[in-house]
């Protein structure tokens, strides 16, 4: 039987954190960034932590 491969673009977006958690790096960070206070482009630029659904539909599409 072959060999199951990963979703390519679900490895780009989002990685796994040690203990199993789905990481991502949110929206809004790519540009006008002239625009955004720098309170706001601090709280964007934080990494966000996937929950319920959406994590686990990740972890079938990374076979993890």
């Amino acid at each position: 039987m072959p060999k199951m491969k990963t979703n390519s673009a679900a490895s780009k977006r989002v990685k796994i954190t040690g203990t199993g958690k789905v990481k991502h790096v949110g929206s809004a960070m790519r540009h006008n960034l002239e625009h955004k206070s720098a309170r706001k482009r601090r709280e964007l630029s934080a990494d966000d932590v996937l929950r319920g659904g959406q994590a686990k539909k990740l972890h079938q599409l990374l076979q993890k």
